[in-house]
């Protein structure tokens, strides 16, 4: 179901931005077998899944000191950073171990690409309504290696004209510097823009880069676009294609 919290005009749109774990991907099982291992090494009990679920978002330093802030509150920062270097070697050999495209996200986007929802990438045409083209990218917190690792392999990388990470710049979301980067780099005015994500961290992001946003609630953190909510709300997939329908 859609559902507009502040309507807009989605034929307006000409740029996507996509958030990655929890809004195209489902890495949730992967995640949480990567922090748990790094509790192991480091001698600390396991977590819950849901528990280390609701830490992801704000990158991997952060999803790290949540983890462990029970058991090692008082560790040093070089303790920190030698557990955040475990996770992420951990996580880089098994981020694909079960971490899939969620069911609908393939289809919506060959949809947007091709113009069939009225959007599409540079090179494929134009759009019915505007004339103008909308192009598509990702911005996640999730470090830009692994990030787009995972897109590649997933098969969705030549639908985005951009793939960025926590580290591509120097602040991560929901600093704005990532979404203005890729609103200059494709010379679409934020007005034009929507970020679209699973969480509040997202929605943020978009509010503060001027842009329109989209929640998606079958992600990792639904509850909390309730604390901030979007423009606009779905719950499938689909619905993203629909919106240009």
């Amino acid at each position: 179901m859609i559902r507009y919290l502040r309507r807009f005009d989605p034929q307006t749109i000409r740029l996507l931005v996509f958030d990655l774990d929890g809004t195209l991907i489902d890495s949730r099982l992967d995640l949480i077998h990567s922090v748990n291992a790094m509790l192991r090494h480091f001698q600390c009990p396991e977590l819950d899944g849901d528990q280390i679920a609701s830490y992801v978002g704000d990158g991997a330093p952060a999803l790290v000191r949540r983890a462990l802030a029970a058991e090692k509150e008082g560790e040093d920062e070089a303790f920190f950073r030698s557990a955040l270097e475990y996770f992420l070697g951990y996580y880089r050999l098994h981020k694909l171990d079960h971490t899939t495209v969620y069911e609908g996200v393939p289809e919506t986007l060959a949809g947007l690409a091709n113009g069939s929802h009225g959007v599409s990438t540079p090179g494929a045409g134009k759009s019915p309504d505007s004339g103008t083209r909308r192009l598509m990218a990702v911005l996640s917190n999730k470090p830009v290696g692994p990030s787009r690792a995972i897109v590649e392999a997933l098969g969705m990388a030549p639908f985005f004209v951009h793939v960025y990470g926590g580290n591509s710049f120097a602040t991560k979301k929901p600093d704005p510097l990532g979404v203005r980067a890729l609103l200059e780099e494709t010379g679409v005015p934020a007005e034009q823009a929507l970020m679209i994500g699973d969480s509040s961290i997202d929605v943020l992001t978009g509010q503060n880069a001027g842009l329109w946003t989209c929640g998606v609630t079958y992600g990792f953190a639904p509850r909390s676009l309730e604390e901030v909510p979007p423009d606009v709300l779905v719950d499938r997939p689909r619905e993203l294609g629909e919106m240009f329908g």
